[in-house]
């Protein structure tokens, strides 16, 4: 069986839904498993309304129509008849957010944010599954948050694999073509819980681990995995070969094309992973894969905007030894702080993370408590795998150097 998975740039628009049919015609679609995240921004959009939830109540039922309309003027594309069952599915979809919010009463932000940002790959997944169908098609719409169990971290909730090894291993027909969402589980009270952003890649990873799958192929919008992101860097090259642990590492520092979680399940079981065109799909694209080496080994660049920079020192000039790094770190974890790159010495200690969960004020008033603190919001972490002095020289050029990081095999550099 194959896993396949189709992000929210591959179906952005009825344009995109075609194209995912021409992909399956032009590729083949025995065995095969697709998980689809979001439509373009949705998720994006549908953070808009967990937001005015709970800030701005007033612009709440907007920020909703706003969604409505998106995937409605997909929908008249895709199905002119507007008396097409597709119509009152997505109309029971809306009608079950707005009610989910009219009758909430846990006052709990992440909580909240579970319950209905999985409203985008719901109603992605019904509307494609619906196109297939009616186009020749036929498949298999899967509620995958009956089949994918966590615990109640919500929005980064860990599997419980034992549990979803059983119903994947017992409800999915190998003989089908089978249609889930990505990005969405449940916990032990059937509660949504949500993997991460971007987490529809680990989604695929997860199904293809259970089920044995011969490989996992991720479409993107791009020729495959880039030795560095094209938005910000001239000259990229395509890496033919990756082998497990490099890809990793790779996507541990943040590279984009792959979720950080996705290859672990996959390496466990040799499974390759394809990252392809959906633009151009017959062409080879990048494989992650059982190599000795990356194919070229060229220097791989990893950029990460909008960092937040602490630097800690004691109030009384002591040194941070092992219990103050615990407690600068016990708070970390608190705060639920993706921590990207540490440095320290007897009497400071510096540390560059992600506050994806805005908690910076939280942390701030325990981290006071025990040090002089020091916040440069707004930075960059730029991490060169493989690096080489003219690399280092040309991420560095005109830039204000903060921090910089040389081990082996990488080099971070943190700049204003």
């Amino acid at each position: 069986m194959q896993i396949f998975k189709f992000g929210g740039a591959s179906v952005k628009d009825a344009a995109g839904v075609h194209n995912v049919a021409n992909i399956l015609q032009t590729v083949g679609y025995a065995h095969t498993l697709i998980v689809i995240s979001a439509m373009g921004k949705t998720t994006n959009a549908l953070e808009v309304v967990v937001s005015n939830y709970f800030k701005e109540p007033e612009k709440l039922n907007e920020s909703i129509q706003v969604v409505k309309d998106f995937h409605y003027h997909i929908i008249r594309e895709l199905f002119p008849d507007e008396n097409h069952p597709v119509y009152w599915k997505v109309d029971g979809l809306f009608a079950e957010l707005t009610s989910f919010l009219e009758r909430n009463k846990s006052p709990k932000h992440s909580f909240v944010y579970d319950q209905v940002i999985c409203f985008g790959e719901l109603l992605s997944t019904t509307i494609i599954s619906q196109f297939l169908n009616d186009n020749g098609i036929k498949n298999n719409w899967i509620d995958v948050r009956n089949l994918i169990k966590t615990d109640s971290n919500y929005r980064d909730a860990n599997i419980d694999w034992e549990e979803t090894q059983t119903n994947i291993g017992s409800h999915i027909n190998k003989a089908l073509l089978n249609i889930t969402q990505g990005f969405l589980g449940s916990d032990a009270n059937f509660f949504t819980t949500t993997l991460g952003r971007e987490g529809s890649d680990y989604t695929a990873a997860i199904f293809a681990y259970c089920l044995d799958a011969e490989s996992v192929t991720i479409w993107k919008d791009v020729p495959g995995v880039l030795n560095a992101d094209p938005r910000y860097f001239q000259h990229t090259e395509l890496l033919n070969k990756i082998p497990y642990q490099e890809a990793i590492e790779l996507a541990f520092y943040g590279a984009s094309v792959i979720h950080p979680k996705t290859l672990q399940p996959l390496q466990q079981k040799e499974i390759p992973l394809y990252v392809r065109s959906f633009v151009n799909p017959t062409a080879q694209g990048s494989a992650v894969c059982n190599v000795p080496v990356l194919e070229p080994k060229v220097p791989c660049f990893i950029l990460k905007k909008d960092q937040i920079l602490l630097s800690l020192s004691s109030l009384d000039f002591s040194f941070i030894m092992e219990e103050g790094i615990s407690y600068i770190f016990k708070n970390l974890h608190k705060a639920k702080m993706k921590v990207s790159v540490i440095q320290n010495s007897a009497i400071s200690f510096s540390v560059c993370v992600d506050n994806k969960f805005d908690t910076l004020p939280e942390l701030l008033e325990k981290l006071t408590q025990r040090f002089k603190v020091s916040v440069t919001e707004g930075v960059t972490l730029y991490t060169i795998r493989h690096a080489t002095p003219q690399a280092i020289d040309e991420v560095e050029a005109g830039k204000e150097l903060l921090l910089k990081q040389v081990a082996q095999s990488t080099v971070q550099i943190v700049v204003k």
